[in-house]
C-alpha cells in the first residue's frame, strides 16, 4: 500500500510538473540564425537581448539562437526568414546588397565618421530609418542597425600613403561600389570568394585586401602580409531583420520590448567589438607587420578620392531609391558636421 501510495504521489509530481513546464513555456519562439561564432561579439550580443526579452516579456518571447551558419548560409537564412522557415536573423549589409540594393549604401567607404556618437546618430536619426524601412516591400521588417566593427587594408607592398595604391590588386566582396573605391585611387579590384582570399594572397593573385582586424588576424592574412593601416574606412553593419508574419503575431508591447533590447545592448556590442580588435590589432604588430594608423588629414584625402566613385556606383545600382536615401544621409551629415 504504502508503494502505491509513493507511486502515485510520484505521478503527480510528474503531471504537475509537467504542467508547470507548460504553463512557463513561451507563446512566441523565433528561431535566429547568423554567420558568426558562438564566441563573437553578434552571438554574445544576442544572447544579452534574449536573456532581456524573455526576462521583460515574463517568458512569453523566447529566442532560439543559431550561430555558425546553422541555419544555412547568408542567402538561405535571410529566406528563411522571409518565407518563415525561420524568424529572424541578423546579417551583415554587405551580404544583403543582392537582396536589397538601398542597404549597400553602408558599402560606401567613409559613409560612417569614426566618431561613435555621430555614426549612431545617423543609424537612429532618419537615414538609418530609411535603411530600415527599405525592407518593408522586400518581405522583411527590419528593427535595428548594429555596428560590427571597420575595415582596415592590407598590401604585400608598401602602403606609405594614398598613391601607393595605384597599381595594387585588392581583394573586395563581389560588389561595384567595392570596385569603385579602389579605383578611386588607382588601384583594381577583383572579388575573390572569402575562402580562397588567403591563397589569392600567398601567391599574388592580389596584393592586398580589406577586412576588419579581427578578421584579418583570425585568418592569419598578416602571415602573407607586409602592411597594414588601420584605416576603418568601410563600416561593417548588420541588420536584424525579422519574419513579418511572426512579427505581427506578437502584442505591441512585446515588439517594443524587443526593439529596445536589441538599442540597449548595441553599445555593448560595439564596446565588445573594439575590445577584440585591440587584441587583433596588437598581434599583427607583433607579428612583424608594418602597422600605422591613418591620421585626420590622410583620412580626407582617402575620403575625397574613393567616396564619390563609390556612392557613384551605388546611385547607378540602387536607383531613385538609392537616391532618396543618399538625400537622407547628406542632409543628416550636414547637421552633424560631416563632410559630403
Amino acid at each position: 500500500m504504502l508503494t502505491r501510495r509513493v507511486v502515485l504521489l510520484a505521478a503527480g509530481l510528474v503531471i504537475a510538473g509537467t504542467f508547470a513546464a507548460q504553463a512557463q513555456q513561451a507563446k512566441y519562439v523565433a528561431k535566429i540564425g547568423h554567420l558568426e561564432a558562438a564566441t563573437q561579439p553578434r552571438h554574445k550580443g544576442l544572447e544579452k537581448v534574449a536573456a532581456l526579452v524573455k526576462e521583460r516579456t515574463n517568458g512569453e518571447v523566447e529566442f532560439q539562437l543559431y550561430p555558425a551558419s546553422q541555419l544555412g548560409n547568408a542567402r538561405q537564412m535571410v529566406e528563411g526568414a522571409q518565407l518563415g522557415s525561420s524568424e529572424g536573423t541578423v546579417m551583415p549589409a554587405a551580404f544583403l546588397g543582392g537582396f536589397n540594393p538601398v542597404v549597400s549604401v553602408l558599402d560606401i567607404p567613409f559613409i560612417m565618421p569614426e566618431d561613435r556618437a555621430k555614426s549612431q546618430a545617423l543609424r537612429d536619426g532618419p537615414f538609418g530609418q530609411a535603411i530600415l524601412d527599405s525592407f518593408t516591400k522586400r518581405g522583411l521588417v527590419a528593427i535595428a542597425i548594429w555596428p560590427n566593427g571597420r575595415k582596415s587594408v592590407t598590401s604585400a607592398k608598401p602602403l606609405a600613403g594614398v598613391d601607393s595604391f595605384k597599381g595594387q590588386k585588392f581583394r573586395v566582396m563581389d560588389s561595384r561600389i567595392l570596385i569603385q573605391q579602389f579605383a578611386g585611387v588607382g588601384a583594381a579590384a577583383i572579388a575573390i570568394p572569402f575562402g580562397e582570399l588567403y591563397t589569392a594572397l600567398q601567391t599574388g593573385v592580389v596584393d592586398g585586401q580589406e577586412n576588419p582586424l579581427d578578421t584579418i588576424s583570425t585568418m592569419k592574412y598578416y602571415e602573407v602580409q607586409k602592411d597594414l593601416v588601420v584605416s576603418n574606412h568601410g563600416a561593417m553593419e548588420d541588420l536584424v531583420l525579422f519574419n513579418p508574419a511572426w512579427w505581427n503575431s506578437l502584442p505591441e508591447g512585446h515588439r517594443d520590448v524587443i526593439v529596445k533590447a536589441f538599442l540597449e545592448v548595441r553599445p555593448q556590442v560595439e564596446t565588445l567589438k573594439e575590445e577584440v580588435q585591440t587584441l587583433a590589432f596588437n598581434q599583427i604588430k607583433e607579428a612583424g607587420v608594418n602597422v600605422r594608423v591613418l591620421g585626420d588629414a590622410e583620412r580626407a584625402d582617402w575620403r575625397a578620392r574613393m567616396f564619390p566613385p563609390a556612392r557613384d556606383a551605388y546611385l547607378e545600382r540602387a536607383g531613385a531609391e538609392g537616391k532618396a536615401v543618399m538625400e537622407v544621409y547628406e542632409a543628416e551629415a550636414k547637421k552633424l558636421g560631416l563632410a559630403n
